[in-house]
């Protein structure tokens, strides 16, 4: 089905900005880039997808059960997204809240063409009826300019939740916590903008650079765009091996190392971050413990912090086995949305959510990523990202923290602002 061929990259560095410009010709695109982040998990350091041969796209309805079809009978390579509302093919669920971004629920396509890079090798796979293509598409690659652009968005950036309605709306919360409908939950605002037309590629480009994450992506789907700088993986499956590695805790980072270290150990030692972590950690041992070997899940890694450019993160790693007939996306199905995004209980935590939000998440709080003809597969959380619709010159990024009953309001307004503050300065720059 596929030819496959690799060459040696005299500067992958500079291939792999090359291929990102290059790619912005075609109508549906997913890149996906580590930034060389040191992960005990990671197949490769880039993946661009393009040029949809098949692909499905649905709203929320029997979404899993397409899904699966598709994965089954397509047998190949697919990318794509699930959207956060996809809880309401899950759960029985509704999700009635504004929302002017108009992604489909959920997309995937069969990519003609995908290219891997890992260190200094590059290995492509073509569909045989474009493998003719790959010699005049390197040519065209090496081409491409990397000229700086000198592209600036200036965006104004409008608030859907002002701050006292942000205030009690998190003391209503609070008030479900303290009555014992739910543990945790994360609450979400939306900040945007209407008729402001920006330029993806280089907004990518700037938010990547600005914080080098290990789950950035880029997707395009027509008019629709995910600018992505995600830090956290949401579920991969190697073989009969699945993680899951939900981050709960966040802190500034500072340029003074004495002072940073100090922020980084505060984090580590504090007791309602680590609450939220081992919180998120039980509900997702329970999410994978469904499709399972007994008695196989278990957790790696517990509340360890890492650093990343903008923030320090607490991040824990839970495992499990599965057996061969377990569906792959079954895997998927018994565990979305994933529980860092929403709470525990999860499904009460969702319907509260859903009642205090103003916007619809949409692909916000979903997870962008692939599976693999033999049925792996790696996905990540759709954080620390921007949305834009092209058509509706619509711009959106939402943040949000998990609210426990030791949530100050005030902190946890703080704590949104800076998961914002690289979206904003890439936007208003």
């Amino acid at each position: 089905m596929r030819t496959q061929k690799s060459v040696l990259l005299k500067n992958s560095k500079s291939f792999k900005k090359k291929l990102l410009r290059w790619s912005q010709q075609f109508d549906d695109v997913v890149w996906l880039d580590s930034n060389d982040f040191n992960q005990i998990n990671s197949n490769f350091d880039v993946v661009l997808a393009i040029d949809a041969f098949t692909s499905l796209q649905s709203d929320y309805y029997q979404a899993f059960n397409k899904l699966k079809e598709y994965q089954t009978t397509t047998n190949d390579w697919i990318f794509g997204y699930l959207s956060y509302d996809l809880k309401n093919d899950t759960e029985q669920l509704q999700s009635q809240n504004f929302d002017s971004l108009g992604f489909p629920d959920i997309f995937f396509f069969q990519p003609k063409k995908i290219f891997f890079i890992k260190g200094n090798r590059l290995t492509i796979q073509y569909l045989k009826l474009v493998d003719d293509e790959f010699k005049q598409d390197l040519k065209d690659i090496k081409k491409v300019s990397l000229k700086k652009t000198n592209t600036s968005n200036n965006v104004k950036i409008s608030l859907r939740m002002h701050k006292d309605e942000y205030f009690s709306k998190v003391d209503e919360m609070l008030e479900h916590i303290h009555r014992g409908d739910i543990y945790e939950a994360n609450f979400c605002q939306e900040f945007y903008a209407e008729d402001t037309p920006i330029h993806p590629y280089d907004t990518y480009e700037k938010l990547n650079a600005i914080s080098k994450p290990p789950f950035a992506s880029l997707l395009k789907i027509y008019d629709k765009y995910l600018v992505s700088a995600s830090p956290e993986r949401y579920i991969m499956k190697t073989g009969n091996t699945v993680i899951s590695q939900p981050i709960k805790g966040t802190a500034k980072r500072s340029t003074n190392k004495i002072e940073d270290e100090k922020l980084k150990s505060q984090l580590e030692n504090d007791a309602k971050e680590r609450s939220e972590n081992i919180m998120i950690v039980d509900l997702v041992r329970n999410d994978l413990s469904k499709t399972a070997n007994t008695g196989s899940v278990e957790v790696e890694e517990l509340c360890k912090v890492y650093s990343f450019d903008q923030v320090h993160q607490m991040i824990s790693t839970v495992k499990s086995i599965v057996s061969e007939n377990i569906h792959p996306v079954d895997i998927i199905k018994t565990t979305f949305p994933m529980g860092s995004m929403t709470g525990a209980p999860k499904i009460s935590a969702m319907q509260i959510i859903e009642n205090l939000e103003e916007t619809k998440r949409g692909l916000y709080s979903g997870a962008v990523g692939y599976f693999t003809p033999e049925g792996d597969f790696d996905f990540n959380v759709v954080i620390r990202s921007i949305l834009y619709n092209a058509s509706k010159k619509y711009v959106s990024y939402s943040v949000g923290g998990a609210i426990t009953a030791k949530s100050d309001p005030l902190k946890e307004y703080e704590e949104c602002l800076i998961k914002a503050k690289a979206m904003r300065e890439v936007l208003e720059d």
